[in-house]
């Protein structure tokens, strides 16, 4: 058992994998500043799901689950170096996850200095966070966006991602920048983890499969971007998270996580079968059994064409294999929003 720190634990992704590490007996510290980027009540109902009372709303008030013994939860921000020190000190974690992020690609147009706030220098505090307290594995969210609008399919991490189309994007490729710096400097061990388009219940209510559902059920149109012609490797958040926790617990005597002496690897996470959005709306609108109303525009600033993982080296250093496809995963999506919407 690890005692393991889960920044962002009320966002989409964490929410799953602290949910997935608590019920396989790790000893989890959630961490979250719930903010109104989207809708907080979701996010207070994710909090919900781990046990996690309305108290959640005072912050730097640590909050016992009531269904997990072991599981806590801080509000804080990432920024408050202060207080991101004095939870180390006191936690004394094995393993970190940072996920929290400001998220949004066409949101970092409207607001940039979010994106530099949380993302940079939220990271660099649980940088120094970690160097100062030892941590034995710190990983982190990258995104697919970093590969900016390369035509080379799949997308390997061997590529050059120094072209990124989005500030969203460019504070991604800094993390990894970072993570490396701190893995030369002062041995810490880090893995990036490239996310491609992540997609189940509980998702983010800014992404399209969200947007799309909830159109759909209100007969309202639907906005599709380059009148359809995009491909996204949608990645269903079961296997997100198995591949997550498979990174966790690898352990930086593997030479394969070793490049020069520096403890440092990133990896992309994704489906590797990229899906043809008309092909996406398709899987949902069955699934809804009602036709979508679509409304064709044109491609959006910051958007790319398409994505597609090259998953070979997490594949070859632990074994990550998601196996679910996209009409599961949309029906399962499906289940979820009219159990959470229409209960």
């Amino acid at each position: 058992m690890s005692k393991i720190l889960v920044t962002g634990s009320a966002g989409f992704i964490g929410f799953h994998l602290t949910k997935a590490l608590l019920e396989r007996g790790d000893f989890v510290v959630g961490v979250d500043n719930i903010n109104d980027y989207y809708d907080v009540n979701l996010k207070y109902g994710r909090l919900s799901e781990l046990g996690i009372s309305k108290d959640a709303e005072k912050w730097y008030t640590k909050i016992q689950s009531k269904i997990y013994q072991g599981h806590q939860f801080i509000r804080l921000n990432l920024q408050d170096r202060d207080q991101i020190n004095q939870l180390f000190g006191e936690e004394k974690f094995d393993i970190v996850c940072n996920l929290a992020a400001q998220a949004g690609v066409r949101y970092s147009l409207e607001n940039p200095h979010a994106y530099i706030d949380s993302n940079i220098v939220g990271f660099l505090n649980i940088l120094e966070a970690s160097k100062n307290h030892k941590i034995k594995h710190l990983v982190y969210a990258s995104s697919s966006s970093v590969y900016g609008n390369s035509k080379k399919m799949p997308l390997s991490t061997t590529y050059n991602v120094d072209h990124p189309i989005s500030l969203y994007a460019a504070t991604k490729k800094s993390n990894e920048l970072m993570a490396y710096t701190y893995s030369h400097l002062y041995g810490i061990p880090t893995t990036g983890l490239r996310f491609f388009t992540v997609y189940g219940p509980w998702g983010r209510p800014d992404m399209a499969l969200f947007l799309f559902t909830k159109s759909i059920i209100a007969n309202l149109p639907i906005k599709v971007f380059n009148n359809g012609d995009l491909y996204r490797d949608f990645t269903y958040i079961d296997d997100i998270v198995e591949g997550v926790k498979r990174v966790l617990d690898l352990t930086h005597s593997n030479e394969n996580n070793v490049s020069n002496g520096v403890n440092y690897k990133v990896y992309n996470i994704g489906n590797s079968t990229p899906i043809r959005l008309l092909d996406f709306i398709k899987a949902l609108e069955t699934s809804l059994e009602k036709e979508s109303i679509k409304e064709f525009l044109p491609m959006q600033p910051g958007d790319v064409y398409r994505t597609e993982a090259d998953v070979s080296e997490l594949v070859k250093d632990t074994g990550y294999r998601p196996n679910t496809t996209v009409i599961d995963g949309v029906g399962k999506f499906v289940e979820w929003y009219n159990k959470y919407y229409f209960k």
